[in-house]
């Protein structure tokens, strides 16, 4: 009589130490996972997200107002950027809006031709542009008129890539989902047959 097949045995993955892992996930797509050894979903993390990051920031670029403008982080009065909570999932790739709006928060002049910076506030009666020396810079209404509906587009694909790094955080936190055999099933023996 043949044997039965048996089930290959269950692969387990070294999580290393998960809350690091998660850590430089978030740092940089795939890191993490680069951490535990798993190098094809590193590969496949890094390309994925950071490709759609890096097509956001392309599409809200132009040559006269700089490069990734729909990634930025901004607190100010009657300017709360909350697609900023989603972007900033890719880590290390949006901190320079943060650097960014500090800079213009101070009145200090923005680095980069304005790379990741906030647009200006205008036509608010509290602000005074006297002293401001980032008059350079687009205000939210310029930058809509430029980019049209790449602006938008931008922000949208820079948002999808944080929140798919999220998901890819989970995942070098809590490790692959283990797949459950199947159960045989059999009819029950005092089961009636339905007509």
């Amino acid at each position: 009589m043949p044997e039965a097949p048996t089930q290959p045995a269950e692969e387990v993955v070294d999580l290393k130490d998960p809350v690091l892992a998660a850590f430089l996930a978030w740092l940089i797509p795939g890191l993490g996972h680069l951490y535990q050894g798993r190098l094809a979903k590193a590969v496949l993390f890094f390309v994925c997200i950071m490709s759609t990051f890096a097509y956001g920031v392309y599409l809200s670029s132009d040559r006269e107002m700089g490069v990734g403008r729909a990634v930025y982080f901004s607190w100010r009065d009657n300017d709360l950027r909350l697609a900023y909570l989603c972007q900033v999932g890719v880590g290390l790739s949006a901190l320079p809006a943060i650097v960014q709006a500090h800079r213009m928060d101070n009145n200090k002049k923005v680095w980069w031709h304005g790379f990741m910076a906030p647009p200006l506030l205008t036509g608010l009666p509290n602000i005074d542009h006297r002293e401001n020396q980032n008059l350079d810079q687009p205000d939210l209404n310029i930058l809509n008129r430029r980019l049209h509906r790449f602006f938008e587009l931008g922000t949208v694909f820079t948002m999808i890539a944080g929140l798919l790094n999220i998901l890819a955080i989970y995942d070098a936190f809590g490790g692959p989902v283990p797949i459950q055999p199947k159960k045989d099933e059999k009819p029950a023996a005092d089961a009636k047959p339905t007509s």
